[in-house]
């Protein structure tokens, strides 16, 4: 275990500075919007909102963002990386502010649409960032590590959330209403931190450039339009697949715990915490898998892995196990998000990166915006057994069809490692 912790310790000392300054503003910019992805649901809830106007909000963020995502890989190609990122993140640093005290349904919905628009210039440019700063050698694990570190800031900011709403409610003699509120202005304040390091970022050194010379692997890559259009576009529909799945169900996992079994603020943000911290030592694994099978084989079998899960955790009536399976669940399913970020930066040419990446996230918010009625319509119509049983299971379905259809396309051909 020493070992193995020593190896990546230094595999991160050996990323350039770029690497590591977008690798901290990221771990700040996550923490403040796990507070957001835990809180906000609450806060609308308190609002005396029914489930609706929380499936409204998280389908227009998605909407948004995948309206964005296209043009955000343009203007990051024409503008650079860097200040795509700032300007994004100033921004929605703004929206955070005001979604953190706006009370009407409304401003509520709009503001969630601005927060998903200018992140997307946010999105977009991280992938092809990291990519333009490593080498392809280095590449899985350096998603490995960036995933799993904002994972981990994920868990802070999502634990350190529901802990702080419930300490201001129960020691600072406010409301629910109010403690959610100024634990959303606290999680704004430490995603605008993530603004500073930004600022010290330099142009992309383009150290892929520099190993076409000696990369063989690079020059085998294909660079016409045609080629390379077509395997985003097969590629993209597999994150939709994914992308659809998820939207009826991961984004009211906080509310799941509320309604079925009554779980307080803090035991909440403490399981999907614990989630994400499954998920951040389940990604620093995955090298070693990728290893063993090959990238698309590991890829396809951590998604198969977490399906059982998937289907005990909305069938289930206790709050132990449906915990359990959650984390599960969450770990197996996210742990194999770097491989297929790794696997998408090495089907393409360099020239469509940015607009690979732009497409896969595109597609994935495409398919969580569109079943936001779904998933809240099920639930109010079938109450709060059935109707997140009827939502896990149509998931399930989902992930298993995308799981086949990617193996049977890119499981069989021999790409990077696989």
């Amino acid at each position: 275990m020493i070992k193995w912790m020593q190896d990546w310790k230094m595999k991160i000392s050996s990323f350039n500075k770029n690497i590591r300054l977008f690798m901290l503003a990221n771990i700040l910019i996550q923490i403040g919007m796990g507070v957001f992805s835990v809180m906000y649901n609450l806060y609308v809830k308190e609002l005396g909102f029914p489930e609706t106007v929380s499936g409204k909000v998280i389908s227009m963020t998605s909407l948004a963002t995948a309206i964005m995502l296209i043009p955000a890989g343009f203007l990051s190609d024409r503008f650079g990386r860097k200040w795509i990122i700032v300007i994004g993140t100033t921004i929605t640093a703004f929206t955070l502010f005001y979604r953190s005290v706006s009370e009407g349904e409304q401003s509520i919905v709009y503001a969630a649409f601005f927060t998903g628009l200018f992140m997307a210039l946010v999105q977009v440019s991280g992938v092809p960032f990291l990519a333009e700063n490593s080498k392809a050698s280095e590449r899985m694990h350096l998603f490995s590590i960036h995933f799993s570190l904002v994972t981990i800031a994920s868990v802070i900011g999502s634990l350190g959330g529901g802990v702080l709403a419930d300490v201001l409610h129960m020691y600072a003699s406010m409301s629910v209403q109010e403690s959610i509120e100024w634990a959303l202005i606290v999680g704004a304040v430490i995603f605008t931190f993530g603004l500073f390091p930004l600022f010290g970022l330099k142009p992309s050194e383009n150290i892929v450039e520099k190993e076409k010379a000696t990369n063989l692997i690079e020059k085998e890559l294909p660079s016409n339009f045609k080629r390379n259009i077509k395997i985003i576009v097969l590629f993209g529909f597999a994150n939709l697949l994914i992308g659809t799945g998820s939207g009826l169900v991961i984004p009211y996992l906080n509310l799941y715990f509320s309604n079925r079994f009554d779980a307080s603020n803090a035991y909440i943000g403490l399981v999907l915490s614990l989630g994400s911290a499954m998920t951040a030592v389940a990604m620093l694994l995955g090298p070693a898998l990728v290893k063993q099978v090959g990238q698309v084989r590991a890829l396809v079998i951590f998604q198969l892995l977490s399906i059982p899960f998937l289907f005990i955790t909305g069938y289930t009536n206790s709050l132990a196990v449906a915990s359990v399976g959650f984390l599960l669940r969450q770990a197996l399913m996210n742990a194999g998000n770097p491989i297929q970020s790794a696997i998408a930066m090495d089907l393409v040419h360099d020239k469509y990166k940015g607009l690979a990446n732009s497409v896969n996230q595109m597609v994935f918010n495409i398919g969580w915006a569109s079943t936001g009625a779904i998933s809240t319509g099920l639930v109010m119509a079938y109450g709060f057994y059935w109707g997140y049983a009827y939502t896990f299971s149509i998931t399930g379905i989902l992930y298993i069809i995308a799981a086949t259809y990617f193996y049977i396309l890119f499981g069989r051909k021999k790409m990077g490692s696989s």
